[in-house]
């Protein structure tokens, strides 16, 4: 690896430990350089704070007049929560500028290249982007489309089980492999489930590491039936909580906002369920920009044919169940045909303790 991409690497490096924190903000590391020496180095440490570039700013050792800025993201050019780092870097005196990603948000659009160009600053752009690019593509899909990422995750047995036959499913995976998803629940900004999940399963739906982050639970209920004794519905006052619905009953929706239930009205689908592209609109202009989807077979099926999916985490744990009524991750109407099939892209294996975790983009969300 060239000394340049050193820097870059551990920009990338720094920008990571904003996981859960900064959402919908992306993910930045900065590093600066001057004569040969990392003297400053920052990250987008919290959503409304300080930018990765002034963070490196402010921590430099020595004046960064005439160094080199590596930055995981082009730096932004418009007043938000803080102010431009275009400003800061030019008011700096740093001579040079590597970018790894361009910015795909219209405030920023390449003007941010565009203003430290303007400032006689030199700008190298698209430096190691793909690794880059790999930090943002949660931001990346919220920005552009307005709606979550969604990452649909499940466990299954090495047969295809998510349940044994009589319904019985702790523990399919081993406990490195639970940790895993805790994490992927305190990196996401909320968790969805159906309403059949709560009735069987009665779960709460946080993130058990200590220094983790509860997501946003998001419960899909077209009829309104999740019980008010529920753990989830006990403990809405201190987990946000939100119940997507078509229920217009007012004195039963008041019942779950007495106890701290945010109900999210959504129009049916045509198959008579809450239609999830309309939810996935509405949590969009809640800033929600990620959701970890933990549902049964049937909201796994609804949410890829209504398309809103991007990712696909399956764990599979080396055990067999078997069983002609044993339910399957997927379930619904299914693919007619094998050319209507969802289509996963980019595959990764991984071995997580005693279990494989298959990670795939998806390509096609709708058979059709």
């Amino acid at each position: 690896m060239h000394t340049e991409e050193k820097y870059m690497q551990r920009a990338i490096e720094l920008a990571k430990k904003g996981q859960g924190m900064v959402n919908p903000n992306p993910l930045v590391g900065a590093v600066i350089v001057k004569d040969g020496r990392i003297i400053g180095e920052g990250y987008h440490e919290k959503y409304g704070q300080l930018h990765a570039e002034r963070n490196a700013l402010k921590n430099c050792t020595e004046n960064p007049k005439g160094a080199a800025l590596y930055v995981t993201l082009e730096p932004c050019c418009h007043y938000g929560k803080t102010p431009p780092c275009t400003e800061a870097i030019i008011e700096s005196g740093i001579s040079s500028v590597v970018i790894g990603s361009p910015d795909p948000n219209p405030l920023v659009s390449g003007g941010g290249a565009e203003a430290l160009r303007r400032a006689g600053i030199q700008v190298i752009e698209d430096f190691m982007r793909t690794d880059c690019d790999r930090l943002n593509p949660i931001f990346f899909h919220y920005i552009t489309h307005k709606t979550p990422y969604v990452v649909m995750k499940y466990a299954m047995t090495i047969d295809g089980k998510i349940a044994t036959g009589a319904g019985y499913s702790r523990y399919i995976t081993g406990k490195e492999a639970r940790q895993r998803v805790h994490l992927d629940r305190s990196h996401l900004m909320a968790i969805m489930v159906g309403v059949g999940t709560v009735l069987v399963d009665d779960p709460l739906l946080t993130c058990r590491l200590e220094e983790g982050r509860d997501p946003i639970r998001i419960i899909c209920d077209t009829n309104l039936s999740t019980p008010l004794q529920s753990k989830i519905v006990s403990t809405a006052s201190r987990v946000p909580t939100i119940i997507a619905t078509c229920c217009t009953d007012e004195e039963k929706l008041r019942s779950y906002r007495e106890k701290h239930c945010r109900i999210l009205q959504i129009d049916r689908s045509e198959d008579g369920h809450v239609s999830l592209p309309s939810l996935m609109k509405k949590l969009g202009e809640e800033k929600i920009d990620s959701i970890l989807l933990e549902g049964g077979s049937s909201l796994n099926w609804s949410a890829l044919r209504a398309g809103i999916v991007q990712k696909v985490q399956a764990y599979i744990s080396p055990k067999i169940f078997g069983g002609e009524t044993a339910k399957t991750p997927v379930g619904g109407e299914g693919a007619e045909f094998p050319d209507q099939a969802v289509k996963l892209i980019n595959p990764k294996i991984n071995i997580v303790g005693e279990d494989f975790l298959i990670e795939s983009e998806v390509q096609i969300c709708s058979p059709e």
